[in-house]
């Protein structure tokens, strides 16, 4: 049985964040909380991105996932979330978006590249005092949160 993992820590710095066109939101994202020094926070966006990538699903469900990618341009409306965490490789970024762009939507995790267009906003809160990190995990073959305590 697996059992739920969680880890208590409280509120730390809140920064508010303006990216502009053409800058990439992964990168500016990884810059930032590098040069910050922070290890581990939650970040709001919403905004939009001129062209990137997305996994919005295994290509099938099995264990270890194949993902699926869909790419996007030509400037999409988005809100989503990120987290970050330490890891053995440094601090590791989970990006997940919702994307629209006329009738047609993309919801997935954002990977490898996101230019802006026009302007994305974000706000990011520092989490502190947390025993958390993402540790690579051979069954499925992601970097995976890892918490110090279970239920």
């Amino acid at each position: 049985m697996v059992f739920m993992q969680y880890s208590e820590g409280f509120l730390g710095r809140v920064f508010v964040l303006r990216m502009d066109d053409g800058e990439d939101l992964i990168a500016s994202l990884q810059k930032f909380v590098w040069e910050l020094k922070i290890e581990s926070c939650m970040a709001l966006f919403m905004g939009a991105l001129r062209e990137g990538r997305a996994v919005t699903g295994p290509e099938a469900p099995v264990i270890p996932p194949t993902p699926h990618f869909e790419s996007f341009e030509s400037g999409w409306e988005i809100f989503g979330m990120a987290t970050l965490y330490p890891s053995a490789e440094g601090p590791k970024l989970h990006i997940h978006s919702s994307l629209g762009r006329g009738q047609r939507s993309i919801t997935g995790c954002i990977r490898e590249r996101a230019k802006v267009y026009l302007i994305v906003e974000a706000v990011l809160f520092e989490l502190s005092g947390l025993k958390a990190q993402r540790a690579w995990d051979e069954k499925t073959g992601l970097h995976l949160l890892s918490l110090e305590k279970r239920l």
